[in-house]
Formats: structure tokens, C-alpha cells, sequence
């Protein structure tokens, strides 16, 4: 091994064992419950099934109850944890950059009447394929991407959304505050490349760049297919040479329908990539789109002109798909203009990769069992999401230090391509090594019915009030507690015979 490696080994030990302190520091009550459980969610063995099952990992040294009472009663400091989440070193594209995908996730509870804050969530293949709407507690994730196929992404926020809320608002406010966190941890200083934001459909993606026009990001989200652009208004130079008869300038220019190739007109940019599973990739570009915004819904009580949102819109169709089903073209609609070809490359790979976000989620509930525990309170659904969130990041440092604790049935894999589910394993042998900070169980005290004292077979011992002898005539039992005045009345004194041997 050499020194160099001894030496990243080294830093990443130090990064492990000083995150775990600080996350023992933002658990403000119950914090040594919480610490352990998360400790008990990082060290068991197999998916986690449900909650009374981590109380049994040995790292968990309180009972089940202190796992519960942590979960209803404690408290996180959640700001505190934001801000160490966006200060750990995050993963950057090729040219330097942050790229960000934002997605809900939801917490299913359909069979939950009595919890009151439950909102519908959006799912799709449950049942016959129908996009159904299921009661539940929808969490909206933001986490950094890396560049490559991989299933690690850094999560920096969740936030629970409540019934009724303004999806495209909540996001807004969320990426916002992400964004002033990166920048106050030193992620991104004044001359370096923009940080893009990737959404799926679902989204208001030109809304959410209007808003945001003061952050130094990028928004890249993919439209549906029946959507209609508007071009740029014509100057007055181009309005008399379409229009030699005259008339009053329009305020929008010709519409660019989705699904009607014959107003695509001339696209700005086409590039053709080979990829390996979908065979070849044609992206083309059409600059200066904008919906047409109308004062109803988000926009009707905005004050002054509608503004005018312009954008790149790519359209991504490939040559084939692995799962051999139709290749129906993909539309992303990006906030920036005059996007070269290299801009159109980087932006459908990075939409490519948002999906590595679905890869943590299925972590989170398949293995981490985000989604098992059956929590009435949103408040304590809030500090296990956060305790599943702080796990995932110890496991993104814990990555550098883990070995390949294959199953007998699994091809070996490189350290640097390990799982992480796979990292997860082998945990328990870091843990070891760290260390918790956690302080050790306090037995519980006993209540008002305290015990008795210690009893020989088949003898029965003084309850007078005073140290009663042992049947056997030498020993002396333990003193009982003053008893009361009713209880004194009722107590039964019995004698012993003398010559009964001493009981040791």
C-alpha cells in the first residue's frame, strides 16, 4: 500500500469519525436513543423490516422502548445538519460543475385514517399500470449528482410537503436555500459554473427559472409532449419583410407545437452520440422558446406584465431502448440561450443521470426501510427521514474505507464500485474502529412497588415494617421501605423457629 493511499485512507477515517461527532451534536434530546438507532439502521445485518427489529443489533444498547421515546420525543437540529450535509465534499461534473436533482418521493399510508396530515401522492404501476393518487406523506429530495452510471448521489435536503401546497413554491424555496448553503460552504464561489438543477415532469421548469433569476443555476426539466412554445417576437426590421401589407405588431411570435414537426422549422444545433444501450442518440435544438403565460393558476396574482421566459428546447431521440419498448422522444426545456453543441451534449446526459436519484430512493426503502415504520406523528416521520438521510451520508464517507464483503454467489467488485448497499456490510468493522459517543444505558428506576427482600425456598420472611430474619434464625433479609399507615395496620408478622440453620 502506499503512502499516498495510506494517506487517503487516513483523511477519510478522520472525515468518518468527525461526522459522527457532529451528528451527535445536532441530536439535541434523546440524543443517545437516536444516535444508537441510527448506528443499529447502519450495522444490521439484511434490509431493515421493521423498527423493534434494530432495537436487537447489538450497536443498540437501549430497549425497544428508548428506539420508540427517541422517535416521538426527541429532537433533531435540522438546520445545523443542513448546513454540515452541504459543507462535506460533494461530487462534480467533468468541467467543475454541481449538478442537482430535485424529485418526490412518497411515504405511502393509505390505511392511516387517524393521521391527519396526510396529503395524495402521485404513483404510477400500482395495480394496472394506472397513475393512481395514494394517501401519504410525499418528501421532496434534493441530492448532487456524479458523473457516470452509479447509484451514489449526496442528498443535501428533504422537506416534507403538506396538503394543498404549491409543489412548484415549496421546490423554489427549497433549491433556494440549498443554493445559499452551498455558497456559504465554500461549494461555489463567484467565476465558477453555474450549478444545474435537473427536474423531471411534473414540474413548472420555466416558473421555477423565473424566480430563481437571481442564483447562479441553471434549470434543465423535461416538458410533456403536448405542449406549445411561442418563437420570438419579431423586431421591427423582421415584421414588415413577413407582413408587407402592414398591421400591428404582435406580441408573440408563431407557435412551436411538440407534436407537429412542420412547425419545428430550422433547429439551431444537432448532435449524434453512440452510447452503448440505446444505440445512437440525436439531439436537436431549438433556440429563444417561451410558453405563453396567462394570469390565472401560479401567475394570477403576479404583479405587472407577464414576463416573457426564454429558453433551449431539446429534443433527445435515440436509436433504441434495452427494454425493446417504442422510443417515444424526450422534450427538455433548459433556461439558458445560444446553447452550442457541446451545451446540448451536457444537458440530456445530465438529465440522463438525474435518474440515479431512483437508485437512493429504492435504497431508502428497500434497504434502509425508510417507509416500514408506521409513525402517526409527521413530526417523528421527520426526524426517521432524517436519521435515513444522516445514515446515507456516513455511508458516502464510509465509501473510501470499505472492502468487498461479497455474498459466496457475487462477482468481486472494486472498492470504488461498491454498492450502497454493498458498503452498508461492511460497516460494522468501521464501527467498531470509530467508536460511539454515545453514553451508556442508565438502568431504569424502579418504580413505587419496590421488591421485596431476598427469599430462602419455601420460607416466607418478616413484612413488619423492620428487617425481618431469615426462616432459617441467622440471616437478616433486606429493610423494607417505611410503609404506611394502612399498610402497617395490614402488615403479617410471623416467627421463625430458633433452631432452623442460617441461610447464606
Amino acid at each position: 500500500m502506499s503512502l499516498v493511499h495510506q494517506g487517503v485512507l487516513r483523511d477519510a477515517f478522520a472525515e468518518v469519525s468527525h461526522s459522527r461527532s457532529e451528528l451527535y451534536a445536532y441530536l439535541t434530546v434523546r440524543g443517545d436513543a437516536l444516535f444508537e438507532l441510527c448506528d443499529a439502521l447502519l450495522c444490521t445485518d439484511g434490509p431493515v423490516r421493521t423498527l423493534a427489529d434494530l432495537a436487537l443489533a447489538p450497536e443498540h444498547r437501549r430497549g425497544h422502548g428508548a428506539l420508540y421515546g427517541g422517535l416521538d420525543q426527541g429532537r433533531i437540529d435540522v438546520a445545523r445538519l443542513r448546513r454540515a450535509l452541504a459543507g462535506v465534499p460533494l461530487p462534480r461534473a467533468a468541467d467543475g460543475r454541481l449538478v442537482l436533482a430535485v424529485d418526490v418521493s412518497p411515504w405511502l399510508r393509505p390505511d392511516a385514517t387517524t393521521c391527519a396530515d396526510r396529503a395524495f401522492c402521485h404513483t404510477f404501476g400500482r395495480g394496472e399500470g394506472k397513475h393512481q393518487m395514494v394517501p401519504g406523506r410525499p418528501y421532496s429530495v434534493v441530492a448532487a449528482l456524479e458523473t457516470g452510471r452509479t447509484s451514489w448521489t449526496a442528498v443535501l435536503d428533504a422537506v416534507r410537503l403538506e396538503p394543498g401546497a404549491d409543489i412548484a413554491a415549496v421546490t423554489m424555496m427549497q433549491i433556494r436555500e440549498v443554493i445559499e448553503r452551498l455558497v456559504a460552504a465554500g461549494q461555489w464561489k463567484p467565476g465558477d459554473p453555474e450549478v444545474l438543477v435537473v427536474r423531471d415532469a411534473g414540474y413548472d421548469a420555466p416558473r421555477i427559472a423565473h424566480l430563481l433569476g437571481d442564483l447562479p443555476v441553471e434549470i434543465l426539466g423535461r416538458l410533456r409532449s403536448d405542449r406549445v412554445m411561442r418563437r420570438p417576437t419579431p423586431s421591427r426590421e423582421e415584421f414588415p419583410l413577413a407582413n408587407p401589407r402592414g398591421g400591428r405588431p404582435p406580441k408573440h411570435g408563431g407557435e412551436f407545437v411538440f407534436g407537429d414537426p412542420v412547425t419545428g422549422g430550422t433547429e439551431q444545433a444537432v448532435t449524434v452520440t453512440d452510447t452503448r444501450l440505446y444505440g445512437k442518440a440525436t439531439a436537436q435544438a431549438w433556440d429563444r422558446l417561451y410558453p405563453r403565460l396567462t394570469r390565472r393558476a401560479a401567475w394570477l396574482d403576479h404583479d405587472g406584465p407577464l414576463p416573457v421566459i426564454e429558453g433551449t428546447v431539446i429534443r433527445l431521440v435515440v436509436q433504441k431502448l434495452p427494454s425493446g419498448g417504442v422510443n417515444k422522444p424526450v422534450w427538455l426545456w433548459w433556461s439558458r440561450t445560444g446553447a452550442p453543441e457541446a451545451d446540448v451534449d451536457r444537458c440530456w446526459q445530465s438529465f440522463l443521470r438525474r435518474f440515479d436519484i431512483e437508485h437512493t430512493f429504492l435504497l431508502f426503502k428497500q434497504t434502509l426501510g425508510w417507509t416500514k415504520p408506521r409513525l402517526r406523528s409527521s413530526e417523528a416521520a421527520d426526524r426517521w427521514t432524517w436519521l435515513v438521510i444522516a445514515a446515507h451520508a456516513q455511508l458516502r464517507l464510509a465509501r473510501p474505507l470499505a472492502t468487498d464483503p461479497r455474498r459466496p454467489w457475487e462477482k468481486p467488485t472494486e472498492p470504488s464500485r461498491l454498492t450502497p448497499a454493498r458498503v452498508r456490510r461492511g460497516f460494522r468493522n468501521l464501527h467498531a474502529k470509530t467508536g460511539s459517543p454515545a453514553g451508556a444505558p442508565k438502568p431504569s428506576r424502579h418504580g413505587r412497588s419496590l421488591p421485596g427482600p431476598p427469599r430462602c425456598a419455601g420460607v416466607r420472611v418478616s413484612w413488619g415494617g423492620g428487617p425481618g430474619k431469615c426462616a432459617s434464625g441467622g440471616g437478616t433479609g433486606a429493610p423494607r421501605p417505611p410503609l404506611g399507615r394502612g399498610r402497617a395496620r395490614r402488615a403479617v408478622n410471623r416467627s421463625t423457629p430458633a433452631d432452623a440453620p442460617t441461610c447464606r
